[in-house]
């Protein structure tokens, strides 16, 4: 038997065999490499991070560990724990997705528990019955209201069918009354976040959305994973979305992906409410999408990136909707995908322009979009009168800070426009350009180095007493990372070293579970001790490995880490005993040391 992993109470077994062939096959660096652009450096690569933004590279893979690491946000582990992070996965599910990409099988389920996937199974059920309930009420009387509220919107039957749009009555029990006839447990109800418990009494559930328009989530494999849901009077708050629940994460959601990436098109259109998507589809454009939330984040960003090469950002006209637009530039800048904003004149959202304006309007913002330069000045643009020699000044001066992150053509191009705008030289602008551009340089590395320093390390956080003995818990880390990579090291270090010799807590715990593994002959690499450690702790270890490349992978290297060790300890061991329990001759070397 391999590792075994406990999950909210139940436990997951898989065999050694297994995932081992699995780490062999999920090569880490192929695997990544299809989220990630990465670019090798000697023994490692490097890319930018896909679970934070960020402008300079620090997520990092390993491919002689096979692990990764982000010096950035600090998240780390092994291929499972990527495709665990990156989609949305619990651990079973993670193993599931590599091994089927992989073209392995997995073992029989009698094998480990599959409890926590047919917790999984049960949730999707239940939203997708759920979803039938709130499309049906649309019909009914008490969904009048709600079905009026969407033609009023100008949607047809068959839209609203298309998108299983539906209404929740204005009733506390409607649903849930519902549900439990079809048999799902109260419990499932509010784990699915379908149903909420009552304060007075904890036996006692209510509906969670009431007198609200429905708007269904569905992945990009058809489930139902959550539901949005519009208010029909003064309520608060307007909208009502779905908490996290283990089938879904807002942060890493799309809206209406699932019929997007059916569009036939290499292009998604980026709205940022449903009803915006929805009014886009009916008119033929179905490649648009919504992100869910108040914000892009860069996990709907790596997303949307692997189903088109082209993004187009069609967030409000409003100075709000402009500046979410600036924003999502940034966090795309990490994906591969090219970047492209509408100028949505004539309206402050695609459904409006659709109503007022018609689709052939619409045709004609999407063709003139704006790449991230040019959509970048004309922002930059609007904010000064140019007719005047102080807005010229001022324009120009903040073009020129946008004109210092591009490249020599792109520069060359949007120079020579800018001269001809301004009536000003062309060599000028290159000039100052390229002055700007080395700033740029200076300050982004002190941004950097300031981000991670106040991020903390991930070390330090598990393990506090790290700071206080800090060469003590660097050779531990070293000695973990050199056992880990050369097991055959174990008998010499066991003549030396004994677990109770570590001096941190938490780098003993990681030794043991290596050394545990290593004396029954069995694999010690990260994948194989996920069981014993939690998603932190796992990072933490991952960053232990990232020094593994700067290694000789000597046995020399164990010896020096054991005698500072083995120092360090002893000077805990004379700071910390009582002054009763200290022999005369520890107490005067202890007193001449600190005197001295």
């Amino acid at each position: 038997m391999g590792g075994y992993w406990i999950r909210g109470g139940v436990v997951l077994a898989l065999s050694d065999d297994f995932l081992m062939e699995l780490r062999s096959r999920a090569d880490i660096e192929t695997t990544i490499s299809s989220y990630v652009n990465l670019k090798r450096a000697g023994r490692i690569s490097k890319g930018l991070c896909p679970f934070h933004g960020e402008k300079t590279a620090s997520f990092t893979v390993y491919p002689d560990t096979q692990s990764y690491y982000c010096f950035g946000c600090g998240n780390g582990g092994d291929v499972i724990t990527f495709i665990k992070n990156i989609e949305n996965l619990d651990y079973i599910d993670a193993v599931r997705f590599l091994a089927d990409k992989n073209g392995m099988n997995m073992p029989e389920e009698n094998s480990y528990d599959n409890t926590m996937n047919k917790r999984r199974l049960r949730m999707l059920e239940a939203n997708r019955e759920a979803a039938k309930f709130f499309h049906s009420c649309l019909g009914k009387p008490e969904g009048a209201i709600g079905y009026k509220y969407f033609k009023n919107r100008g949607l047809s039957d068959d839209t609203i069918r298309r998108f299983g749009l539906g209404f929740a009555p204005d009733n506390f029990y409607s649903l849930t009354n519902y549900m439990l006839d079809k048999g799902f447990t109260k419990d499932e109800l509010v784990f699915a976040n379908l149903a909420r418990r009552s304060q007075k009494n904890e036996n006692a559930i209510y509906d969670n959305f009431r007198n609200r328009v429905m708007f269904p989530i569905i992945d990009v494999k058809g489930n139902v994973i959550a539901f949005g849901g519009r208010v029909m009077d003064d309520s608060k708050p307007k909208y009502l979305n779905t908490s996290d629940t283990m089938v879904y994460k807002k942060s890493q959601g799309v809206f209406a992906l699932n019929l997007a990436k059916k569009s036939g098109k290499d292009s998604l259109i980026l709205c940022e409410g449903y009803m915006d998507v929805i009014a886009l589809h009916q008119a033929g454009f179905t490649n648009a999408v919504a992100g869910l939330g108040t914000a892009l984040t860069s996990e709907q960003a790596q997303l949307l990136s692997r189903y088109a090469s082209e993004i187009m950002i069609a967030y409000d006209a409003d100075e709000a909707g402009q500046k979410a637009a600036t924003r999502a530039l940034g966090i795309f800048k990490n994906t591969p995908a090219q970047i492209k904003v509408l100028h949505l004149s004539g309206g402050k959202d695609p459904d409006e322009i659709i109503k007022n304006y018609g689709i052939e309007k619409m045709k004609a913002i999407i063709n003139g979009a704006a790449n991230e330069i040019e959509f970048a000045l004309l922002r930059e643009r609007n904010k000064f009168d140019i007719a005047t020699d102080d807005g010229k000044r001022q324009y120009l001066q903040s073009a020129v800070k946008i004109l210092a992150t591009v490249g020599a053509i792109e520069l060359d191009i949007y120079a020579s426009r800018l001269a001809d705008e301004l009536s000003v030289s062309k060599d000028v602008i290159v000039s100052e350009a390229k002055r700007q551009a080395k700033r740029n340089v200076t300050i982004e590395r002190k941004k950097e180095f300031t981000k991670m320093q106040t991020q903390g390390d991930v070390l330090d956080k598990l393990n506090p007493q790290r700071k206080s003995f800090y060469a003590a818990a660097k050779a531990e880390e070293m000695l973990i990372t050199l056992l880990m990579a050369n097991p055959e090291f174990l008998r010499g270090v066991d003549e030396k070293l004994s677990c109770e010799d570590f001096v941190t807590d938490f780098n003993r715990r990681i030794y043991k579970s290596v050394t545990d593994r290593l004396r029954e002959g069995k694999p010690a690499e990260i994948s194989f001790l996920a069981g014993d450690l939690t998603d932190d702790e796992i990072s933490a270890v991952a960053k232990i490995q990232t020094i593994s490349h700067t290694l000789k992978n000597t046995f020399e290297e164990c010896e020096d880490c054991i005698k500072i060790i083995i120092n360090e300890k002893n000077k805990k061991s004379i700071k910390g005993v009582a002054v009763e329990d200290i022999s005369d001759e520890q107490f005067l070397k202890f007193f001449k040391s600190d005197n001295n």
